[in-house]
């Protein structure tokens, strides 16, 4: 079980948390929980380190301070609500990233998971214990705190289920399943039942916030179910929530299962790079020695003979740190100039039944041509298609595309539990 920061973002939601926990407890299952700080915590905390000057988006090996500050949030809640289950007569204990050890690499910031031993953990669940595991944190190769990146309580929770063979791994949050598109933008979004892992690791990737894409990479890897329930439902009465699965347990879908709008895109186009072998290379190296994440990749003629136009998308949080190191090896990649783009959306829609049926990208670019909307950057993969847009136009996207592909109609045509 896995509880996010807004839910367990005070002491009365902690409590609450500790309602969920004695149902499953009280039903004579193991349980491991895996929890984040506080809603806000971590913002203050990375907020400190600025405070003292430590940029947070500039981070490389040498940050281990940093790692250890910002871990702090979760060690509080994992505490917390430890005791919280003491106090109601369960056996529970805290554990923190390195007490497992949920083994890292050196990457500070954005480790990834190596190794978990599940021997120690393992036996404290099977005698029993309820073990709250501190999530976002691991131990890298030379014994420091390593975080996993934001969103990593999610992947924290889905490896220690791999680890100690969990039949699922449930993810308790904000919101009670993953739907066609998001209902603040869309009243008619619909709660998804079932989705494939294929589904949700594409929409994750393209900027759906339920999970983080790594954590769903792992599910799909070690076929660990994963369920999304919401934690502000009754303990006794929860609900149904959407089940991540193989794709050959889901019986009906739609074509397209999902719109999904990513609002915190940036554009970088390099103007003037010369038109030779060698050339991408040296500036998608230079980016990912940065740990810059790349996305829409173009390349277009430029108007200087013998040189092109490459323009890519990124998330916009990255966009100072890829600028900043483009223009330190400007001379060395050669290009002649830089324009940035922060008033981007990425638009995109998903689903396995693009596999088998033909138009789907016909629907969608006649949709937004039919409004009025520009296409920057397309992308595509076997199961999606994504557009760049200006962000203006992202609402109005998400709501045509929505009606267009009839997501809010249930699957096979019938209503969903």
């Amino acid at each position: 079980m896995k509880f996010g920061g807004t839910s367990v973002a005070n002491v009365e939601r902690i409590r609450a948390v500790a309602q969920i926990v004695k149902r499953e407890a009280d039903a004579g299952r193991g349980v491991a929980v895996v929890v984040s700080a506080m809603a806000g915590e971590t913002n203050r905390l990375v907020e400190l380190c600025r405070e003292i000057g430590q940029p947070a988006p500039a981070l490389d090996a040498r940050d281990l301070e940093y790692d250890a500050i910002v871990a702090t949030g979760e060690q509080v809640t994992s505490g917390l609500l430890a005791l919280t289950m003491q106090q109601m007569g369960y056996r529970a204990r805290s554990w923190q990233g390195w007490q497992i050890p949920l083994k890292t690499d050196a990457a500070h910031g954005k480790a990834r998971i190596r190794e978990i031993p599940e021997d120690a953990i393992g036996e404290a669940i099977d005698s029993g214990e309820i073990a709250v595991v501190s999530g976002f944190q691991g131990v890298s190769p030379a014994q420091r705190i390593a975080t996993l990146g934001r969103g990593g309580s999610d992947t924290s929770a889905v490896a220690l289920a791999a680890a100690i063979g969990a039949a699922t791994c449930d993810i308790y949050t904000d919101v009670d399943g993953v739907y066609t598109t998001d209902p603040r933008i869309m009243k008619q979004a619909r709660r998804i039942p079932k989705i494939s892992f294929e589904e949700m690791l594409e929409m994750a990737s393209v900027g759906a916030k339920v999970l983080q894409t790594r954590s769903v990479e792992l599910a799909m890897a070690y076929k660990t179910p994963l369920r999304v329930l919401s934690s502000f439902d009754p303990p006794d009465a929860p609900g149904p929530g959407t089940l991540i699965c193989d794709e050959d347990d889901i019986v009906e879908q739609n074509i397209v299962s999902a719109v999904t709008p990513a609002m915190d895109e940036a554009t970088i186009s390099l103007l003037a790079v010369p038109d030779e072998p060698g050339r991408a290379a040296k500036i998608f190296t230079v980016l990912a020695d940065a740990n810059v994440n790349i996305d829409m990749i173009v390349q277009s003629p430029s108007r200087e003979a013998g040189h092109a136009n490459i323009s890519f998308t990124m998330s916009e949080a990255d966009i100072d740190r890829a600028v900043s190191v483009l223009k330190e090896q400007q001379k060395t990649i050669g290009f002649s100039a830089l324009q940035e783009d922060r008033d981007v959306a990425k638009i995109s829609v998903i689903g396995v039944g693009m596999k088998s049926h033909a138009g789907v990208a016909s629907v969608m670019f006649k949709t937004l041509a039919d409004r009025g909307i520009n296409i920057q950057n397309i992308s595509t993969s076997e199961i999606k298609i994504s557009v760049l847009i200006e962000s203006e136009y992202a609402e109005l996207a998400v709501r045509a595309l929505h009606q267009a592909y009839e997501l809010d109609k249930p699957a096979g045509g019938k209503e969903a539990s």
